[in-house]
């Protein structure tokens, strides 16, 4: 259970207010003078690698200078595709008297959060205690061993000189007053997501369940589709676990629920509807305006779903997607070497050569009707180039309000012309984007998300049967296996021009064990399989916490931060926790492993009452409640014609099995005494009691769905 705390810290307030006399930069010596990012490989860094403001990446030798020196850190958060970030050093990091000022009083430490997640979640929790939400970019500022003393997101350049000078006052005049707030907010970021270990015994059944799911409810938008208000995130972790539930009790709801929020996001401007893809989140409630980066992370889990919910459907509008958004992460988003970079930036050049946000996804009505000459009357309502559609400065983003049905009945044509002009459209306006000047493109590798692709591909793999799917899979894991795992069994998490870099975190364990488990589910290749137990049994050697069973965020070799933090909740990524947990569930059921089993469901215990409090922060922990709540099978099929019979298997939509297969004997627990020569059997298994064989895969998805 998480323990519930209050941080009353009225400190905070009297640094922005206090009336402390101001010192003249100018009178003061600069003991650093250069700026230290050239060397980084982040593309984040190496953007603010030529700013005035002499930043130092984090690292011990930057954290030593600062003790050394008894300066103020100032620690600035970022990532490489974030608007807002780039408007901040614009304004602020590029200006003279701005990095003077920072130079002088602060030794300045810049974060890449995608390259540093374990920085980024300590500040963001301590921005939140102090103002109640956080974003990016997250400013910081802290005392000189890190402890955070205030913080923000985005600053107007007069606000930041602001703070700065304030700060860096009352750190001079009355240092006591800003070390006692730095040592109330520590203890808050250290307190606040504190588990205990839940001893009693929780029952993960049906009713419990029903309520945790009714007041789920209550934050969705059934018109329009995702989470009421607006930002909207795709949310794919409450996506997938809607389609989950939906299908196992038979909630119509839910599934309509579901079902609007996937059309909904496809036909709107959050999906790149020229190049396929999808931008990060929208700005209303209707998905008409994204945020125009493209996050690895979200296309990934969006193929995953999109192909889950073609598994189920048919729905050859989301075949459509996954196809789409699989051949943009094809042609800009893979290295040489089979890895998938991080992200496009949501600006881009304009055609006066400034950085503009949307500028390469939008249009005017000139361009387009010069591009699409006779079909522009047909395009404009199809796209809604009108007063829906329109963005602005005379730009329109493509945005669909009709089903291809729909518009068909309107305007007389068949689907199949409609299809064909479509497919013409996108290829023609395509082009002519192309000779535009693209958004930076951020080429880090990182391994978490590269194992969230594989995921992706696999289940498009077997969603659409495209083996080119299951080859980009393999490639990337062996790109993870060969670079990112150390001999000692290690993860790194990132990746660049040739270099393994960064201790991996929790979160690159979970999913690289989860997207190898899902490679071993499609391949049946059981090195795959043992390479994931080996990574689980590291990961529970240097990141549990045997107090209360939950995984810490950074490994028990992390020696820089103020706190060691443990990920609980499921976001727009799912937390690293709940992935651990759902692996442990599957590992412990292929190895017969009851340890495995056990802690599991010990995770499962400990966030309990925090999901019937907050389900929308733990759909992915949801889906263990579900493999408890609702039968949870093994499927083992063994014999010479396995590997046909696992395809059929892996193009059903069934959430609640593992799959082992071997098309000889196998000491695998779930595989020993079922080999035949003659005969490919299906064993249908729950807890390793077996029901009789059969040799249909149509048989055996009959005792599944038949509960």
């Amino acid at each position: 259970m998480l323990r519930k705390i209050t941080l009353i810290i009225g400190v905070y307030c009297s640094i922005l207010s206090c009336n402390q006399q101001t010192r003249s930069a100018e009178k003061e010596g600069d003991s650093r003078p250069t700026n230290n990012l050239i060397d980084e490989t982040s593309p984040y860094l190496l953007q603010h690698a030529y700013n005035p403001v002499n930043w130092n990446a984090w690292n011990d030798r930057a954290l030593e200078e600062a003790k050394k020196q008894n300066k103020l850190i100032v620690i600035s958060i970022g990532y490489s595709a974030c608007h807002w970030c780039h408007v901040m050093e614009k304004e602020s990091f590029e200006n003279d008297s701005v990095a003077k000022l920072m130079n002088t009083r602060f030794v300045n430490i810049k974060v890449d959060r995608e390259e540093r997640p374990d920085v980024d979640q300590v500040y963001v929790n301590a921005v939140t205690l102090m103002t109640g939400s956080a974003g990016w970019p997250l400013n910081v500022i802290a005392l000189p061993d890190g402890r955070p003393v205030f913080g923000g997101t985005y600053f107007t350049k007069d606000d930041w000189l602001n703070v700065l000078n304030q700060t860096s006052s009352l750190y001079e005049t009355d240092p006591q007053k800003v070390i006692s707030f730095a040592e109330k907010l520590t203890e808050g970021v250290k307190r606040s997501d504190l588990i205990e270990l839940n001893s009693k015994e929780t029952p993960f059944e049906e009713v419990p369940l029903k309520n945790i799911i009714s007041k789920l409810k209550t934050g969705l938008d059934y018109e329009l589709g995702g989470q009421k208000n607006a930002p909207k995130f795709p949310m794919p972790s409450h996506l997938s676990f809607a389609l989950r539930y939906a299908t196992q009790f038979m909630d119509s709801e839910l599934m309509n629920y579901l079902t609007t929020t996937l059309n909904k996001m496809a036909n709107g401007g959050i999906y790149d509807q020229v190049g396929g893809g999808f931008s990060r989140y929208s700005v209303d409630e209707k998905w008409h305006v994204p945020h125009f980066e493209k996050m690895l992370y979200d296309n990934a889990q969006l193929v995953s779903v999109y192909a889950q919910a073609y598994k189920l459907t048919k729905n050859e509008r989301y075949k459509i997607i996954v196809s789409e958004t699989l051949s943009f992460i094809n042609e800009q988003m893979i290295s040489p070497e089979g890895a998938f970079y991080s992200s496009l930036d949501a600006d881009s050049q304009n055609t006066d050569n400034e950085l503009e946000e949307g500028v390469y996804y939008t249009w005017t009505k000139e361009e387009l009707k010069q591009h699409l000459n006779e079909d522009y009357e047909l395009f404009k309502d199809y796209y809604n180039v009108n007063e829906n559609g329109f963005w602005e400065k005379e730009q329109y983003i493509l945005y669909k309000t009709k089903s291809d049905e729909e518009f068909t009945k309107i305007h007389a044509v068949t689907l199949q012309s409609l299809q064909t002009k479509v497919k013409h459209w996108k290829n023609l306006l395509s082009a002519k984007r192309n000779t535009r000047k693209a958004p930076r493109l951020d080429d880090k590798i990182l391994t978490s998300w590269n194992a969230l692709m594989i995921k992706a591909y696999l289940e498009a793999y077997t969603a659409l049967e495209n083996k080119e799917y299951l080859e980009i899979a393999l490639k990337n894991a062996r790109f993870i296996r060969d670079k990112q795992l150390q001999p000692d069994g290690q993860l790194m998490h990132s990746y660049k021009s040739g270099s393994s870099t960064i201790d991996g975190f929790s979160e690159d364990y979970a999913q690289v064990i989860s997207a190898y488990i899902d490679l071993y589910q499609s391949t049946l290749d059981r090195s795959w399989l043992n390479l994931a137990k080996d990574l689980m049994d590291y990961s529970i050697k240097h990141f549990l916490n045997k107090k209360n069973s939950m995984f810490y965020f950074t490994s028990d070799e992390v020696t820089n931060l103020i706190a060691r933090k443990i990920e609980l909740f499921d976001n727009v990524l799912p937390a690293s926790n709940s992935v651990q947990a759902i692996n442990l569930y599957e590992l412990g059921h292929y190895y017969y492993n009851e340890s495995y089993s056990k802690l599991a469901k010990q995770m499962l215990s400990n966030v309990n009452d925090d999901i019937e409090a907050s389900p929308a922060a733990f759909t992915n922990w949801l889906k263990l409640y579900l493999n408890y709540a609702k039968p949870f099978y093994e499927v083992a099929i063994s014999g010479s014609e396995a590997g046909h019979k696992l395809k059929e298997l892996n193009s059903a939509y069934v959430p609640n099995i593992i799959v082992a297969g071997a098309i000889k004997d196998d000491n695998l627990p779930l595989l020993i005494n079922k080999f035949t020569e003659t005969t490919t059997l299906i064993y249908v298994c729950v807890n390793g009691t077996c029901k009789m064989p059969v040799k249909q895969i149509n048989e055996a998805l009959k005792m599944i769905k038949n509960e």
